[in-house]
This record gives structure tokens, sequence and C-alpha cells, in this order.
């Protein structure tokens, strides 16, 4: 409503209206010169309403929009669950299962091998509407090798909902999710699921996910039943039972708390009042004064502590049963931050990179941040998140990394692979674009600022292979193919093996490498062998060594001349970089003009060490002194002697090899254990955790990725096919001397047979 201004006029008005000595009624008034003043009065107040009309335009529909993702380890039903929000919020129509004997399968799952594997490799994003809020949703895989899918939905996203197995609880990809959710700083609500299946224990979930996720959390719900007699949920906050009638689950039931479930539901509710209170201070005085609390406030307190990430509410269901879906959703809406509740910087390259945060509001300057690319029917699909401003059909933006200006010819809304074509996105909406250039991570912004979005952590990848096509004519598919899968995922890198002349492939595990390789043949009609797979070992040294290397050539006319001083030495661990150089040179003994040569020959020397041939990392290069010939020293000259120093020096540094180690996680039956786990020792395994899970055991490991692969093969004949494992890139570590030995003998009988 508008507020008076504290200006004369409506005071004047007032006792115009009121006294009787200027005139006797409001229409003598009129005629007594004082229209003007009423029409002014008039005029201003509506410009005042139409004001305070306008700002709620964006407010309101900021206040009802929810980005959310929905990410977990595999299998734990995620697709499952996305299907089901989009039935009930009217998105589609009828549900199809992941792995449909219909012929059809998850909308979210677009990709013909998705259908046919049964699992989620791209995140694909969607939206829909509950209850008058809009809810934009990313489905991500649960696969470690599509890690980098999660990385960047989780980017862009303001909520996420973390879903856990009733079964299977906290997993190892439960726990690498959750680090990706406090890194980009994602509050979230977690959801457990599969109550209906054998041994669903949801108690035991939510107390691996209080100590291996250092979650503060607490059940928002209770179900009614376990297993197959999983019946309902009672909601803790409003103290009401819900139950799921309809064939699909469509039709929730408020109902009474069962008489024996009283006790249980009281003790459960002071526990979550308790736990919010720890971290809510206006709950946590009711709480100690012990007065009753109201539903709303819980939910406040709730909604409070869970946007400010010191709270994670716990929902539960069974996506598969159709039951808990609801709910989980009203939860999305009441606890998960709309867009404008969420602080987001960005890094302005006009002032030195100062972190400036953005106020979210579409009145502002566009920030919009490209987090994904496809390659569509239609040329480039590029998937932006608008952080502030307005993006319009047919504007020109600037993409702040290159620098050009580009037309947006296009703007869509994606639901999976379909498309409805809209004029217009503000900020806190994810859109798609069309026929834009650009990499993962580029910033577009209206020309008005020079602001860049900090980007994403991309993991390196830790296996190779080498794939060439069977015909010689498929040559131009072939590498199409491979430089659009490299532009849409940052973690697939190609490169050409300068001894054998191969195309290599690099990713992020067996699984990664092999989608790849069938898409190529799909989506382009190549067929690739491919050889063995390679891991991606590294060298580095492990001490100090000099150099003093001088370059000299005469070959009629300039000739080359170039002296190099220094010492090589190892960074000390944890260090950020992999490689560093510096000039410590005092006076002119090298001109400057030829350091950049120097230190260009030296990472080139250490893209190959002398042991396996494979990259030279965390060392750093420091020179010293040098000298230089006023007419035969040049930068090649420079560069050929910084080149043949190091591989000089490279030996006196003691090198090693380091190799990818891999933190593998197994289930496995009881029975199965010691075999297991001797196997695991002949792969030169650490066994760092064994725990007891039902009638399996759970082994964490540490191995080396070298020794795995075909473990699947291994494990299903060791297990009769009951033993399941996961696995993710740890780190790089040094091999024993006996590998290495090794390692050094096949790279030279490799070399001598070339």
């Amino acid at each position: 409503m508008a507020r008076f201004p504290t200006s004369p006029a409506p005071n004047r008005l007032l006792r115009l209206f009121s006294s009787n000595k200027r005139s006797s009624s409001p229409t003598a008034a009129l005629l007594t010169g004082d229209f003007q003043l009423i029409r002014h009065f008039s005029a201003g107040t509506a410009a005042r309403v139409a004001k305070d009309e306008k700002e709620p335009w964006w407010k309101e529909s900021m206040d009802k929009l929810r980005n959310i993702g929905i990410s977990a380890h595999i299998d734990s039903g995620k697709t499952t669950l996305t299907e089901r929000v989009l039935f009930y919020t009217g998105r589609i129509h009828e549900i199809h299962e992941v792995r449909g004997r219909d012929g059809v399968g998850a909308k979210m799952d677009s990709m013909d091998l998705e259908r046919e594997k049964g699992i989620t490799i791209q995140s694909a994003a969607t939206y829909c509407t509950w209850k008058d809020y809009k809810v934009n949703i990313i489905d991500t895989p649960g696969h470690v090798d599509f890690t980098i899918e999660v990385e960047r939905a989780l980017r862009v996203l303001d909520g996420a909902i973390l879903v856990l197995c009733s079964v299977g609880g906290v997993q190892s990809q439960s726990i690498t999710v959750d680090r990706q959710m406090r890194r980009y700083e994602v509050p979230r609500v977690a959801f457990i699921n599969k109550l209906d299946r054998m041994g669903a224990d949801p108690w035991k979930v939510l107390n691996q996910a209080r100590a291996k996720l250092r979650h503060h959390s607490a059940a928002v719900q209770v179900p009614i039943g376990l297993e197959e007699n999983f019946q309902g949920l009672i909601d803790l906050i409003h103290v009401k039972a819900y139950f799921f009638h309809g064939s699909s689950g469509e039709n929730v039931v408020a109902g009474d708390i069962p008489a024996d479930m009283e006790g249980l539901v009281a003790e459960k509710r002071r526990e979550l009042i308790e736990t919010v209170s720890e971290v809510d201070d206006v709950l946590a005085e009711k709480f100690l004064n012990d007065e009753p609390v109201s539903a709303s406030e819980l939910e406040e307190a709730i909604r409070r502590a869970t946007i400010a990430q010191t709270f994670v509410p716990v929902f539960m269901g069974s996506a598969f049963k159709n039951k808990g879906v609801q709910p989980l959703l009203d939860g999305v809406v009441s606890f998960l931050p709309s867009p404008n509740e969420v602080n987001n910087y960005a890094l302005d390259q006009n002032n030195n990179e100062e972190r400036v945060t953005l106020t979210g509001s579409p009145d502002g300057p566009l920030v919009a941040l490209a987090f994904k690319l496809e390659e569509g029917r239609f040329g480039q699909l590029t998937y932006l998140r608008v952080y502030e401003g307005v993006i319009k059909k047919g504007d020109f933006i600037i993409n702040v990394n290159t620098g050009k200006r580009i037309k947006v010819p296009r703007l869509v809304r994606m639901h999976s692979n379909d498309m409805e074509d809209i004029q217009e996105a503000h900020a806190g909406q994810i859109v798609a674009v069309f026929g834009i250039e650009c990499a993962s991570g580029d910033t577009f912004t209206d020309g008005s600022v020079k602001y860049t979005m900090t980007s994403m952590n991309v993991p390196e990848p830790v296996m190779s292979l080498a794939v060439q096509p069977v015909s010689k004519d498929s040559g131009g598919q072939f590498s199409k193919a491979l430089n659009r899968f490299q532009k849409e995922d940052p973690t697939f890198r190609v490169g050409l093996d300068p001894e054998s002349g191969q195309t290599i492939i690099s990713g992020m595990g067996e699984l990664h490498l092999d989608i790849y390789v069938e898409r190529m043949r799909r989506e382009y009609k190549v067929d690739a062998t491919v050889g063995k797979p390679r891991v991606n070992f590294r060298e580095t040294i492990t001490q100090r060594a000099e150099f003093d290397y001088l370059h000299k050539k005469q070959s009629g006319g300039a000739g080359q001349y170039g002296r190099v001083t220094g010492y090589v030495e190892p960074l000390p661990p944890g260090s950020k970089e992999k490689f560093e150089f510096e000039n410590m040179i005092v006076g002119q003994a090298i001109p400057s003009g030829f350091i950049p040569a120097i230190e260009k020959g030296f990472k080139e020397a250490a893209n190959s060490g002398s042991l396996i041939g494979h990259p030279v990392e965390n060392l750093r290069i420091v020179l010293t002194d040098g000298a230089s010939h006023a007419v035969d020293s040049s930068e090649l000259a420079f560069k050929m002697a910084a080149i043949y120093a190091f591989r000089l020096c490279y030996t006196a540094a003691r090198p090693v090899i380091l190799e990818p180690v891999m933190l593998v996680e197994l289930k496995v039956p009881t029975e199965f254990q010691g075999t297991v786990a001797g196997d695991i020792n002949k792969r030169k395994g650490i066994i760092v955790g064994n725990d007891q899970e039902g009638d399996d055991s759970v082994i964490t490991a540490n191995v080396p990725l070298n020794n795995m692969f075909g473990y699947s093969t291994s494990l299903r004949s060791m297990t009769q096919g009951k033993g399941e494992f996961t696995m993710e890139y740890k780190e790089h570590s040094a091999v024993s001397n006996e590998v290495q030995a090794q390692l050094v003998n096949a790279y030279s009988a490799s070399k001598a047979t070339e």
C-alpha cells in the first residue's frame, strides 16, 4: 500500500475537506481553485502506487522460483524421483520407469545409451510448477566417471536434494556429491528413498549422514511401517499423517496418527526442535523456556537454518512406489532458497578481479554464465544461468572471455530434450541459447560491466585410450566427433602421441571413455578401434639438481648461442601449482627478452620425462645465471638450451614415477569377504576400512588404477555376481622401486622396437 508523503499537500487537502472556513463543501473547494492541487495529489499518489506495484513484478516471481539439483550415489533413485516430480506437477502425463520395459524410459534419460544402460550420463534440465512456485530441476548422473556433470550443475544451482538409499545408506559417491555441494555452498535437503525395500532402515541412514557427512540433521517425517508394510508418512512439523492413494499415489490424504506411534512422533518432534534450536537463536529461546512451538515457527526456523547451511532437513519416502514425493516438493519450496536469498559473486575484470556481490535482480546489468554445452539438432545449445539482469531474444550480448559481441538468435526453456521458445528470461532463471559459439564457463554481459563468474573445479583425467577410425574415409567425422565431445565435456581430453602418432583420448574412467567411443559410433557412424587402456602416470623429482648448459651451434651465417645456469627442485607437498619457473638473474647476463623463451623450453621439456615419457609435475625451476652472444643469441637458441639443460639434470634429481591411486568401495556378502580382501592385497591395494551392513561387508581400499582393469569381471566371479564396487580418483602417489623398474624397462623396449 502506498504511504502518504510528508509534504504539506495531503495536510492541506484534509484541512480543505474538514474546515468550513474556506468553503462549505468539497465541491466548493474544487470551485475555489484547489482543483489543480487535488489533481496533482491524485496523480502523485497514482504514480507512487504504480511504482510500488512495479517493484514486486520481479520480487514476487523471484520469491516463487527455485533452482534445484538432484544428486546421489548410483542407483539411489534420482531419475525415478525426477520422473515422479514431473508427473505430480503435471509436466508429464504418464510415468515411465528408468529401465523401461515399454521401450519409452524415463523422460530425463533422453539419450538411447541412457535408456539401454539404465544410467544417467548427461545432466538434464527441466522446469515445472508446484503450488504457484516455478521449479527448475537438473537431474545429475551418479557415476563418478561423469562427476563433471554434477560439478557444473551444482555451480549454478541455489539448492539441492541429496538422495540417500534407505538400504545402502551413505555410500562413496554420496560423500563425493556432498563435498561438491559444500564446495559451492549449496543448501540442501536430504531424501531417504526406497523405504519399501527389504532391509530399509531410515534411522541408520540418518545416523550415517551425521557421522560420515557431518550433517547437522534431523528427520522432519516418520514413516508409517517399513519394507512391504510402508503405508505413509507422519509430518513432524504439522503433526499430521499422510497417505498416498490412487494408481500413481497422486491423491494425498491427511489422516490421524496411528495410536501406537504417538510416543515415537512426540520423541522425534522434540528431537527435531532440539536439533534446529542448536543453530537457530529464535527457536532456541522458545526451546529453553519450554514454550510450545507452533508449526509455522518451526517451519520458519528450519528454513533459516537450511538456507544458512547449518541444518539439513531429512525427508523420507519411496519414489518407485509413489510415496512421499509431494511432501518433498513442499519441503523444496518451503526450505530451499529463492535466487535472491543466495549470495553470488563475480570478478570485476576492470578492477583487478575484485569480488563483486551480484544483486540478483532483473533491474541490474545482464550477467549470465554458460555452464554446459550440447551439440543439438540446430547447432550448439548453450545452457545459461542468468545471475542478474534480463536476456531477450534478439538482444546483443558480450562474451567477456573473448570480447565478442553476439546476437541471441533463439532463447528456449529445456524440458529434457524438448524445448519451448521464450522471448526473455530474467535473473534467477536457467535457459538455453542456440547458435552462440562459446566455451563452458564463459560469462556473458550486456556490455555495461566487465564481470566474469568464478570457474568450476575440473578434475584431471586419470585414464587414456588410443583410438583410430577403422576406415580412412571417416577421418573427418572422427575429428568432428572428438572436437564436439571435448567442447561439451571439460574432463574429456584429446591428444596426439608424439612417438606413435596415435590419437589418445583421456577421461575419468573406463565407463566414461567407453560411452564416448559408443557415442561416436552411434551419432557419427564412425567405427573406431580402441587400444589397451593406458594409465595417466606422472613423473616427479625428489631432490635438488644443478644445471649449467651451453647451447652453441655454428653452421654458416648466424649461429645459435645460449647458456643457462640454475637448479631444479621439488615443490613442497600440497602445492597448488604443478610447475613453477623463477628468474633470479641479477643484471643482464641474459637479456630479459629471452627469458620467456627459456621458460617455454623448460615447460616443453617437462611435458615428457625421460623415465617413461609422461609429464613431469611438482617441480620448480630457478634460473640463476647464463650468458648470451650479441649476434648468435636468439629465442630458439635459449629455448633449446633450456630443453637440453633439463634433460641433463633430470637424472641427478632422482626422478620417480607417480601413479593414480583410486579410492575403491566394495559391497560384498560377508561369506566372500576373505577372498575379496585377499584379491585387493594381490592388486597392491591398502584396505582402509571394513564395515558390516546387515549381511554385507563394505570394504574401502586405496588401489593403484593400473591394477584395476577388468576388475568388474573378477569381482563377479569371486562373489557369484553378488558383489558391487565403485571407485573414484584419490591422488597420484609414487610407485614402488620394483614397479618403476618394470615400467622403465617396458618403455625402453617399446622405444627400441620403433
